[in-house]
This record gives structure tokens, sequence and C-alpha cells, in this order.
């Protein structure tokens, strides 16, 4: 839902957890949106929380029916995600829900909704209060192959190829812009998988930001 500072008495704050299945050390989100939501925004904040680039089709699966922000050349839905709030689910606490991203990869987050919080007046929504990793890249082939590249580029075996491309180097098989791709991928596996620190304060300015910016469309759609 759109952040603002004034908040109506009738909203109330859920507290969802989101983890991505099928990984290995765990990826996961704890977020608070408020009860007025839609599920579009709901996509859209898991999005940004996760980090992924929403550049592949997406559903809901809530409650046996499936929901979804449409894409062209994408699945039909029998409703407007843009148009069904998270309060009209009646959501129990530990109730689960699931939210599956890129139909290739196949990205499957578990979403349970916990509980039911105060709304804090100080305080704007969507809001991101824990977590920890980075999701896998885009395209990189789904759960089974990102725990492959994940073994391919661990800490364990950094020494290992580092030596090997030193070594091809000198026998003149590998040039110096390979070498130099090759450390910047390593080093970033190494960054965003196993020295990632959670910035919640990144992304909660992300999804000010974007929520900002889509309350403006529509105050211009309005007007």
């Amino acid at each position: 839902m759109i952040p603002s500072l004034i908040h109506d008495n009738s909203v109330e704050i859920y507290q969802l957890r989101i983890w991505l299945k099928g990984i290995s050390t765990m990826i996961w989100r704890r977020l608070l949106v408020k009860s007025d939501s839609t599920l579009a925004d709901l996509h859209s904040t898991i999005q940004i929380a996760m980090g992924w680039d929403d550049e592949h089709l997406n559903q809901f699966i809530i409650q046996g029916k499936s929901y979804g922000v449409y894409h062209d050349g994408g699945i039909d839905f029998s409703d407007n995600a843009r148009k069904v709030y998270l309060s009209d689910f009646q959501f129990r606490p530990n109730e689960k829900f699931t939210y599956e991203y890129n139909f290739y990869d196949h990205w499957e987050h578990e979403i349970r909704f916990e509980k039911q919080v105060p709304l804090d007046s100080k305080r704007t929504y969507p809001l991101c209060i824990g977590g920890n990793r980075h999701v896998p890249p885009e395209d990189c082939g789904g759960a089974w192959a990102f725990m492959a590249l994940q073994d391919h580029y661990s800490p364990w075996d950094i020494e290992y190829q580092i030596v090997e491309l030193f070594e091809g180097y000198e026998d003149g098989d590998q040039d110096e812009d390979y070498i130099n791709d090759t450390l910047h991928t390593l080093r970033e596996w190494i960054r965003n998988y196993y020295l990632f620190k959670l910035n919640r304060q990144e992304i909660n300015k992300e999804l000010c930001q974007s929520f900002k910016e889509k309350q403006g469309e529509s105050t211009i759609r309005g007007g």
C-alpha cells in the first residue's frame, strides 16, 4: 500500500514471513504490510524486498485460487490483482500461501501470515524488518542449478580456482580479460552469498520511493 504519515485507524498491519523454498541456507524476509494493500502491491513489495528484477511472470496461490499481476503473453487471471485486498482473505495466524516467480526457474516463496501488529504512526508501510541472504541471479536455472553454482563459487574453492586461473595465464591458455571477468564473478558470489548482510535501510528506502511513485501515478490518473 502507499506509505503515508496519515493512517486510517481501521487499517491493520500484517506481519508476513517470506522464504524462498529449495535453497540452503535459507533466504527470507519479514515484512509489515497494511491490510488494505492489494495483491499487486504485495507483488511489488516482495520483488523489492527479496531483490528480484520483476522480469518474469508471477502468481499467488491463496486459499486454493490463483491470482497474479498480468503480463502480456502470460496467464489470464479471473480477478484483477489491483482490486483484491489482503484484508479480503481474513488470514488466520500462521496461515500460509504461495508466491511463484519465473515459471521457468520456478522460484516458489512460502508466505506465512504470522500475526497482526499495532499500527505505528511513526512508520511508513510496507516495511522490511528482517531477513537474510541475497536471492539467486535471475535466469540461473532454478534452485538445483543455483545450489550447484553456489558450491562452485564457494569460498573453499576460491584458492584452487585462482591458482588455476593464473597457471592458465602463465601457460597462455587464458587472457587478462578472462581472468578479470572470472575474478569479478568470484567476488560477486562471495559478496552476495557468503558475506552478504541485509541492508534493510536500503530496502525500505526503495520501498518508500516505489510506492510514492505509484501514489503519484494514481493521483495523475484520478485527476
